[in-house]
């Protein structure tokens, strides 16, 4: 599997460009990422990669003091990048979930989210119920994943085609070779947004929430917590709300307030 790295030449400006990472300019942190995983991290038609969570990091590791690179891995392969050491940290809206925390550590969450079915405008799929007997794409090992696993059959599911990120599973959509693609609701709502023939049709209730992950016990953890808090208290997080989802979070979120590292229930 090859990878690509996308390094921040400087830790003030988060300014990306495309390439490999020698030893000579290793960053400080490298943070692994599903690209394309809008709104959190993209890139866009100039090479540059943006996003919710890159900005979010990037303004991390300038309080830290320290650079970024940031190394595209597809979802699944985030968890035991993170636990060999490879990466330092892993975004890719990724919920806390205690399953997880029995192998990784998280920081406090910083977005409260659910999971949600897409389908073509014209494909006369109105909801889940619509499902039966129909082809439906997730993510591979994401919460979409688990949730169709778990409770797929009580809606006639069985048919899963499992993607490595959002545009491949879109382009399935979109031709007719799936007929709903289930994934983080923030996501599907921002991609929809200028596409007509795509349609959000249900919100699927999972009461998930996004943080950073790392290493289990990683003293970075802590470090990252800390200045998270710091940019919740400032407001930062609620200003990268406003900028990349156009609304302002409610005050009750964890976009807003400062929480507790999660730990194991």
């Amino acid at each position: 599997m090859k990878f690509f790295s996308y390094v921040a030449a400087s830790v003030v400006g988060g300014v990306f460009a495309m390439g490999v990472a020698s030893s000579a300019n290793a960053a400080d942190l490298t943070v692994g990422a599903n690209i394309g995983n809008v709104p959190w991290e993209f890139e866009q038609a100039d090479g540059t990669v943006v996003g919710f969570e890159v900005d979010l990091v990037n303004e991390i590791a300038k309080r830290l003091g320290k650079s970024v690179e940031f190394v595209n891995i597809p979802f699944n392969g985030l968890f035991p990048a993170v636990q060999s050491g490879r990466i330092d940290m892993a975004v890719s809206s990724i919920t806390i979930t205690d399953k997880r925390l029995e192998s990784v550590t998280f920081a406090q969450p910083y977005y409260d989210s659910d999971q949600s079915l897409t389908a073509t405008a014209a494909g006369g799929i109105t909801g889940l119920d619509a499902m039966k007997g129909k082809v439906v794409g997730v993510d591979t090992g994401s919460t979409g994943d688990m949730w169709v696993t778990k409770s797929g059959g009580e809606y006639g599911i069985e048919d899963v085609r499992r993607y490595e990120g959002l545009s491949p599973a879109m382009l399935d959509l979109t031709a007719g070779r799936i007929d709903g693609y289930i994934s983080d609701i923030p996501a599907l709502l921002y991609y929809v947004k200028d596409k007509p023939s795509l349609k959000v049709v249900e919100r699927i209730t999972t009461g998930e929430k996004y943080s950073i992950m790392f290493n289990k016990d990683a003293p970075l953890a802590t470090e990252v917590n800390d200045v998270i808090t710091e940019l919740k208290k400032e407001g930062f997080i609620a200003g990268l709300h406003e900028t990349w989802f156009g609304a302002t979070p409610e005050d009750t979120t964890s976009t807003v307030k400062v929480l507790d590292m999660p730990t194991l229930k």
